[in-house]
């Protein structure tokens, strides 16, 4: 087992990471920028390095800056948490050529996911259910046209190395598709200087599924169950549960099963998730995130593991804790995204909190990093905390989640509470009935926005 870890990052999850480790008995090194100086994760860390200025550039996305504070600390192991570096295979490979353990997958796993296209030649390969496309990338309009009149329209023209919702455009008939071909292109290599796109089939009213898998590196692997993510903008999710509430026993351990198996065939070291789009019974691969997900908690809450020990645990050689027999589901949980913004338009609202109380009582946990006399930085992402309930079922959960709601004080900025207490009037909410649509069509009949 390492004797100290050095958390590559900031915010909620550096505080959670830092939790783990001392539960475990491993000493933790924070990392920070000149503006996280005073962040929580800062004061509860063993040990606390600056790494840089207030950009993430060059300060938590710096390769240099972060194995250097390893070097310096004697940090054995770093947990890259998720977002910045988590997916990066290039620095997973930096760190093992250190000698220092990377908490995840290999680089080289991440490489293959981390290209939508190759992701769902791999997904084809390993049995996993896939969405009607293209094979491979689309080079011109004339492709894009033979492609969509295959397939069937509507399609969605997405960009290769795409992600956050950007360089991806839906054409609904042929007339469509040449303009929204070349709006994908443009914004792909103004965003991720990639111009590649490849074509998929666009599901009319799909729910967002994300199946937990959990690998120990030497052929074993199991599935934590589902996740509902159906409720998100602008491709951003917002609220999350598990397990969803239109996935069956039969559907979830068939599905499982296929991810469990796909990734133990690879040897998959650590937490994924395989991302899918789910309707009328059938599962759509979307994508592969090599990494811990900011909504891991809700399948903490109704496995009772802990996964960030587990990833601890694996990456320091030692087996999984726990079998697939092992892990029933108990209950049902549910997590909502707390942002710095400002509802509807949800303009960021960076700034000093005044006051800050979290819930408590039976069944709610609050991970955030935040505390009365914080200033939040404008430098980074607006997610402040998540708010996670547990109840015996999906209506208690979701009275829980309201009852937590009310008692969550942030004073100082504005946050998007107020739409999680408009959102759980709603009887969509409540019955389940919703697409990765809903939330859309909703903010705009709520809001006019």
């Amino acid at each position: 087992m390492f004797d100290k870890i050095l958390i590559a990052n900031r915010g909620e999850i550096a505080l959670r990471v830092v939790r783990a480790c001392r539960e475990m008995g491993i000493a933790s090194v924070a990392v920070h920028s000149t503006a996280d100086a005073d962040a929580m994760h800062v004061r509860m860390a063993d040990e606390a390095i600056c790494i840089g200025p207030a950009s993430s550039s060059e300060s938590y996305l710096s390769f240099p800056a972060i194995i250097s504070a390893c070097e310096i600390t004697g940090a054995q192991a770093i947990h890259p948490g998720y977002g910045f570096l988590s997916e990066n295979a290039n620095f997973v490979q930096i760190v093992e050529d250190h000698g220092l353990t990377f908490i995840g997958p290999s680089a080289e796993h991440i490489r293959i996911m981390g290209d939508k296209i190759t992701a769902k030649e791999t997904a084809k390969r390993l049995g996993i259910p896939v969405v009607p496309g293209s094979d491979g990338g689309v080079a011109d309009v004339e492709t894009a046209r033979k492609v969509g009149a295959e397939i069937g329209y509507p399609v969605i023209i997405k960009a290769t190395a795409g992600g956050g919702g950007r360089g991806m455009k839906v054409a609904r008939n042929d007339a469509e598709i040449g303009t929204a071909f070349r709006t994908a292109r443009t914004e792909s290599k103004a965003a991720f200087g990639n111009d590649e796109v490849y074509i998929e089939k666009y599901l009319q009213r799909p729910r967002h599924i994300e199946i937990q898998v959990f690998g120990d590196g030497k052929g074993n692997a199991v599935h934590l169950g589902e996740r509902d993510c159906s409720l998100q903008r602008r491709h951003q999710k917002v609220f999350e549960e598990a397990p969803g509430p239109a996935i069956s026993p039969e559907e979830r351990a068939r599905i499982g099963k296929i991810c469990a198996d796909a990734v133990a065939t690879i040897n998959y070291i650590g937490a994924g998730t395989v991302e899918f789009l789910y309707e009328d019974g059938e599962f759509y691969f979307i994508e592969m995130n090599t990494r811990l997900q900011v909504e891991h908690p809700v399948t903490e809450y109704i496995f009772g593991v802990d996964l960030v020990r587990e990833q601890i645990r694996v990456a320091s050689g030692l087996p999984m804790s726990f079998t697939q027999d092992d892990l029933q589901i108990n209950g049902h949980a549910i997590e909502v995204r707390i942002n710095a913004e400002k509802v509807p338009n949800f303009t960021p609202s960076p700034g000093r909190i005044s006051q800050y109380h979290a819930p408590g009582g039976l069944g709610v946990r609050m991970d955030s990093a935040l505390y009365d006399g914080y200033r939040i930085p404008p430098y980074y992402d607006s997610l402040i905390g998540k708010l996670i309930v547990h109840g015996r079922d999906r209506t208690e959960a979701l009275a829980r989640l309201n009852r937590a709601l009310g008692e969550l004080i942030v004073d100082g900025v504005d946050t998007t509470v107020p739409l999680f207490r408009d959102l759980l009037q709603d009887p969509d909410v409540h019955s389940g009935e919703y697409s990765i649509h809903w939330l859309e069509k909703w903010l705009a009949r709520t809001y006019g926005v």
